[in-house]
């Protein structure tokens, strides 16, 4: 299989990978051929790649970072307990998260073990998702990313947990914010952008009141949007002012918006999320946390088309589980961009050559 952009895709395009709706629906089954209503279809709502089947590249695997049944039961956790506590309002309804906590921290040992037991780099890619509700699927993408970056830190399983949990909870903040507002497809205005950053107060002043639910965890929503250089909200500290809990987040929190479909722009690939990162990483970001993250992550995921920095072309066929920017390449075409018969080569035994490009045909 191999990546590639529904915007390129064309009516006959064989579907590699199932696409589902956030409850664990299959909307378009693998193996599917596209008409060019369906492309159209995925390109409204906001799905920016899909692994498509390639006569090259059929062998190549493409495996979920989590199980399905693992994803649909901490969605589902994540989505009531935000709906719950919205119907009840910013009072203090602590039963809510004290029935939902004990909850919460078990998902979060499931997802500790699926991550640790997994063989490849992390690669969100190969999950599929149409959801009406962007901040679900979010705060599931956040909770596992840090995850893996707390494993790669080695914090203790009891922070492993704390920080899920946190993770889960970064946005609750957002309940309380006028949908209309949180949804709107274009540029919001400065009165708008105010209203948003609220999230991180309301948040706070919600968990901070709830038992059972440690103090730590609300500094996860007070904090994760706060900079290194005192440049965030909503109190503008920095340095160690910022707990690590909130530091780690702000980068799971960044890469995934980056990344993640959205109907009102393309996702970015994960290489040209990490940019971001790095570009933060003096100022903004803590520059440890993002070389950890950088270890936990699929720079350049399978499936995906590169073109190598002596010219020639090819796809990225498996990674290197703490080296994930020096993945094995199935080279297809050589410096004059002439079709070869495939072969592969280890970037990480091959320090000469590097990634010069991807493309999303």
């Amino acid at each position: 299989m191999r990546l590639a952009s529904t915007k390129l895709l064309k009516p006959g395009t064989i579907v590699g990978q199932a696409i589902f709706n956030d409850s664990g629906k299959v909307l378009i089954q693998k193996g599917l051929s596209l008409t060019q209503q369906m492309i159209n279809r995925l390109v409204q709502q906001g799905i920016t790649y899909i692994y498509i089947e390639d006569e090259l590249t059929n062998d190549i695997q493409i495996e979920s970072v989590i199980s399905e049944e693992a994803r649909i039961d901490a969605t589902k956790t994540i989505k009531d307990t935000f709906n719950d506590i919205k119907q009840n309002g910013l009072a203090d309804r602590s039963y809510i998260l004290e029935k939902k906590g004990k909850q919460m921290s078990s998902v979060v040992e499931r997802l500790l073990d699926e991550i640790m037991n997994k063989k490849d780099a992390l690669s969100l890619l190969a999950d599929v998702f149409v959801t009406d509700d962007y901040i679900f699927q979010h705060s599931l993408n956040v909770t596992i990313y840090s995850l893996a970056i707390g494993m790669e830190l080695n914090l203790t399983k009891d922070k492993l947990v704390e920080i899920g949990v946190g993770s889960m909870l970064h946005d609750i903040g957002k309940i309380f914010i006028d949908p209309e507002i949180l949804k709107k497809p274009t540029k919001l205005s400065s009165i708008e952008y105010e209203m948003i950053k609220c999230h991180t107060q309301y948040g706070y002043d919600f968990l901070r009141k709830q038992g059972g639910i440690p103090l730590m965890v609300a500094h996860c929503a007070f904090q994760h949007h706060e900079r290194l250089d005192g440049s965030g909200y909503p109190r503008g500290i920095d340095g160690d002012q910022i707990h690590l809990y909130a530091k780690i987040i702000a980068v799971a929190d960044v890469f995934d918006a980056v990344t993640s479909n959205r109907s009102y722009r393309d996702a970015m690939l994960p290489h040209e999320g990490l940019e971001i990162l790095y570009a933060g990483a003096v100022n903004l970001f803590d520059k440890d946390i993002v070389e950890a993250f950088k270890r936990s992550v699929a720079v350049y995921p399978n499936g995906l088309l590169v073109e190598l920095s002596d010219s020639r072309s090819g796809v990225i066929a498996r990674q290197h589980k703490h080296l994930c920017d020096r993945p094995i390449v199935r080279v297809t075409k050589d410096e004059k961009q002439q079709h070869v018969l495939p072969y592969e080569i280890d970037l990480s035994k091959i320090l000469s050559i590097t990634i010069k490009a991807c493309f999303h045909e």
